[in-house]
């Protein structure tokens, strides 16, 4: 991806995920909005978008391999890491048995005391393996610390998980007992 769309994929991140306000958006329960809206939006945010199309947007979707936005009947969404304070409505699945965090070796001190939080977002994000969940602890930490979640041991306990693409899980809070340290 160029950086024009990168630019475009992390201010489109901005606009759905975390301030839609700022845009003059508003998200339905599930964090749709109008895609002709978000265009308008964008264009009023930034110069640098100020010709925008949805022939963009669909290029960094199509171009993103985390699949973090979809289109549909005329709107779009973020499909995960929202911090908006409405919480967006997911559908609870059944977890595979095991899910992995990547973190900092310090925050995963925390974590095995207090349990694993969503920490400002909606959601606790979840790998499906090892090698997905070292790339996320990657953005904060030379060495990042890697979490084992038993996952369906949470969700047997009542804990909800969410499918999400690529391979992201969403969950509510995971209590400490359901963690173990890599």
């Amino acid at each position: 991806m160029n950086n024009k769309y990168i630019k475009l994929s992390k201010t489109m991140a901005h606009a759905l995920r975390h301030a839609p306000q700022s845009y003059g958006l508003s998200l339905d329960k599930e964090g749709w909005t109008n895609v002709e809206e978000l265009i308008e939006g964008l264009r009023r945010h930034s110069k640098t978008f100020r010709d925008v199309t949805i022939h963009d947007l669909q290029k960094v979707i199509d171009q993103s391999n985390k699949k973090r936005f979809e289109i549909r009947d005329g709107k779009i969404r973020a499909t995960y890491g929202h911090s908006v304070p409405t919480k967006i409505e997911k559908i609870p699945t059944t977890p595979p048995t095991i899910l992995y965090h990547g973190t900092t070796s310090k925050a995963a001190e925390h974590i095995s005391k207090t349990g694993l939080k969503p920490m400002g977002r909606q959601y606790v994000h979840l790998s499906i393996d090892i090698k997905s969940a070292n790339e996320v602890g990657l953005r904060r930490t030379k060495e990042p610390t890697i979490l084992k979640i038993l996952a369906r041991k949470a969700n047997s306990a009542g804990v909800d998980f969410y499918r999400e693409k690529n391979g992201i899980w969403l969950s509510d809070p995971i209590p400490a007992e359901f963690i173990v340290k890599l």
